[in-house]
């Protein structure tokens, strides 16, 4: 394995996952595994009166993560501003030439 990778071990649903990362990977790996038990966590405390599989919370939180990812997605999409940018360069230089 490359030297800036090692082995780290975390839980999610109470299953132990093994998984070799690059170091500067290990924070934000053991944040994500912590945000989904947060998440299923909160999924528990809404459905306490019922019995729910882990493999239903691990659905609603895989929704409501990739949700949230479209959401950055759409709100970080700078195709719109680059065709404008395009747009007025263009004009810009059609009434340069012109002058």
């Amino acid at each position: 394995m490359d030297d800036d990778k090692f082995l780290i071990h975390f839980k999610i649903a109470g299953k132990t996952y093994g998984l070799w990362i690059n170091r500067k990977d290990e924070e934000l790996t053991r944040g994500a595994a912590k945000q989904i038990n947060d998440k299923m966590n909160q999924y528990r405390a809404v459905f306490s009166s019922e019995e729910v599989d882990v493999k239903d919370l691990l659905a609603m939180v895989t929704l409501q993560l990739s949700i949230e990812n479209l959401r950055l997605e759409e709100k970080n999409d700078t195709a719109p501003y680059a065709e404008k940018v395009l747009q007025l360069t263009n004009e810009l230089e059609l009434y340069l030439k012109d002058k």
